[in-house]
């Protein structure tokens, strides 16, 4: 997940921002259209059933924030800022998040907060993992159309928490995205680890039943390794849990930790398991990143990481430390990906996000910084049949840029946040893999913000997404979904 230190590195060569800008709206879309019909992706028909989006103003105060499809309406809450119920401020970066029923026509949010630095925890610092870090999670208790908003602390003392999944006895599992911590030298920011107490780069368990004031000092799940996690999914099935990196200048891999106990039996994900990363069948080092077609289809095993988590040496560079566990992998022969972000589970399935995936389109630059040549991949992973099939390659920028987050639709579809640098959307892909336009980020001089946590309600009738931005904001979406893909 990009932050505002490392959207620098994806300004684009040779397109200036005003010549960019240029090609936003119908342009850019007429444009996207004839791209697709080069290639070898399809549109959903009729924009995945909905129609054409357009301004709709925000319930709030009448100010146009997105582009929707006609029928669909939104409320913007909980922007950085706001005093909630707890007393404290509420931090910016809104990130990865997750919806959870709470009683009739009510849900809990558990939403993810991605600071970096040794900048001081948020909330009650005793109850902090690390005094010094200062991102964690916000819980936000809402109304079917968000007009009633709670939300206080509900952990804090982690760093970088980018994203992370749900389980089904109803907790959320938040991520590190960074090995940062007293004994890595410093990160892309240039900030002083030393001042850190503790390693970070983990999973944590946090329970939605914690109501204002009720969290306490999270422990890590250590051997999911230490890495830079970006997103995990759960198989209700298995209770294996899957897990992308998004090795932001490096490769990435593509992991699953089997907990000693099955979390569906003991209702917790527990330590001391055992970590593993995908290889192709018959493939040393398969670079998934490039040379790929949409359709294609590997069979696959796993590796097993046999230090998932470590203390560094003295001298440990942070670009070492964070090849430390994929190196692991690599050297048995596992495959790489670019920028693994978003993952979800669904009927057997695990969908999974490359962000720079894929070739640079003929006639385009490709993303400035970060590992990568192209504007994006969507894959599979079969677990039954374990295999790994590429669903959707970005043709284009102006068909799909940059995604990160994802989710699945009650109706199958992928909806991916884009995080791109001039504009950005929420596209769909159908479960055939045809793309469509769902949400545009139109905010008056903030385009580039990314769009983040994406998670439609158990019950279907309302989406949650972020603006993820020092100051970021949550909307609430409901309107005819029925209509369309999602």
């Amino acid at each position: 997940m990009g932050v505002i230190d490392r959207r620098a590195f994806l300004r684009r060569a040779g397109l200036s921002t005003a010549a960019l800008a240029t090609l936003g709206g119908p342009l850019q879309g007429l444009l996207a259209r004839g791209a697709l019909a080069a290639g070898s992706t399809g549109v959903a028909p009729n924009n995945g059933g909905y129609g054409p989006i357009g301004p709709v103003p925000d319930l709030i105060d009448d100010v146009v924030r997105l582009h929707l499809p006609r029928g669909f309406e939104y409320r913007s809450i909980t922007p950085t800022g706001t005093l909630m119920n707890d007393g404290v401020i509420t931090p910016g970066r809104h990130d990865g998040m997750a919806a959870f029923s709470w009683g009739k026509s009510r849900y809990r949010l558990v939403r993810n907060h991605e600071i970096n630095g040794p900048v001081g925890a948020i909330g009650t610092t005793s109850k902090a993992y690390d005094s010094m870090a200062g991102a964690g999670t916000t819980t936000v208790e809402v109304n079917r159309h968000a007009a009633k908003v709670d939300s206080w602390v509900s952990s804090n003392g982690t760093q970088m928490t980018c994203a992370g999944g749900t389980t089904p006895w109803g907790t959320w599992l938040t991520c590190e995205e960074t090995v940062n911590g007293p004994d890595v030298g410093p990160d892309f920011t240039g900030a002083d680890n030393r001042l850190l107490n503790q390693r970070h780069g983990y999973v944590f368990e946090v329970p939605v039943e914690w109501g204002p004031g009720q969290y306490t000092k999270l422990e890590p799940v250590r051997s999911a390794g230490r890495f830079a996690h970006e997103a995990m999914a759960l198989d209700p099935r298995t209770g294996i849990l899957y897990e992308t990196e998004d090795n932001f200048l490096f490769p990435s891999g593509f992991y699953r930790y089997i907990a000693p106990r099955n979390p569906m039996q003991v209702r917790e994900l527990r330590d001391g398991g055992r970590l593993e990363m995908l290889k192709v069948a018959g493939v040393t080092n398969a670079q998934l990143d490039h040379g790929q077609t949409p359709g294609v289809t590997y069979d696959v095993e796993w590796v097993s990481i046999d230090t998932p988590d470590t203390t560094f040496p003295a001298g440990t560079t942070n670009d070492q430390a964070s090849v430390f566990v994929s190196g692991q992998g690599s050297a048995k022969g596992a495959a790489t990906f670019s920028r693994l972000e978003g993952i979800f589970y669904d009927s057997g399935k695990v969908y999974l996000v490359s962000t720079q995936g894929g070739d640079t389109p003929p006639g385009e630059t490709r993303p400035s910084g970060g590992y990568g040549d192209g504007f994006g991949q969507l894959w599979v992973y079969d677990t039954d049949n374990e295999t790994l099939t590429l669903l959707f390659e970005s043709p284009s920028r102006t068909v799909l840029e940059l995604p990160d987050n994802l989710c699945i639709s009650p109706q199958g579809s992928s909806l991916l946040c884009e995080d791109g640098p001039i504009e950005n959307y929420l596209r769909g892909v159908t479960p055939e893999g045809r793309i469509f336009d769902f949400a545009l980020n139109a905010m008056e001089r903030r385009m580039g913000d990314e769009f983040a946590g994406s998670t439609f309600t158990p019950d279907g009738k309302v989406l949650f997404v972020n603006i993820q931005a020092a100051a970021g904001l949550t909307f609430a979406i409901w309107g005819p979904w029925k209509k369309g893909a999602l």
